[in-house]
């Protein structure tokens, strides 16, 4: 009996390890951009707080794309042009916001139509390994501002 209170106590003391360490970044807002069924993409803006240390944001990953990149948009002559980013820097004790007017998260070749009040799952990945599972709502776009032709 005891072999098994033993392991259970040193799962719990790794879970209670991992979770403090994963609770050091967080959700704080975010949607995913709802589009028509004739458009292949769409875009997730979202805000993390990081209470600990600086970390990359690396990769995401999601079941309703094919494929999920890390983009930026950049001014090359006078244009406002996208580009796909290796990394977001999440700050120590900071935040990083991904956002229509800037960077954001492209989610390419959908594999259904995104609509107002759906739900996304995203699984955020870390330079240092942790991961972030987050859901976001679809929403409308939030400002007019933003209406960008190459979402």
């Amino acid at each position: 009996m005891k072999p098994i209170f033993k392991h259970l106590f040193n799962f719990l003391v790794l879970f209670s390890v991992s979770f403090s360490a994963l609770a050091k970044v967080e959700l704080l807002t975010g949607y995913v951009r709802a589009m028509p069924s004739s458009v292949p993409n769409s875009a997730a803006y979202l805000s993390l707080g990081n209470s600990g240390k600086a970390m990359d944001l690396v990769s995401v990953r999601t079941d309703v794309a094919k494929e999920a990149q890390l983009h930026r948009l950049i001014e090359d002559n006078g244009m406002i042009k996208m580009r796909q980013a290796d990394k977001f820097i999440l700050p120590s004790k900071g935040k990083l916001t991904l956002s229509e007017t800037g960077n954001h998260i492209m989610l390419i070749g959908l594999n259904r139509t995104l609509d107002v009040g759906d739900t996304v799952d995203l699984v955020l990945l870390f330079d240092n390994g942790e991961t972030l599972p987050v859901s976001l709502p679809v929403k409308k776009q939030q400002s007019a501002s933003a209406a960008h032709s190459h979402h």
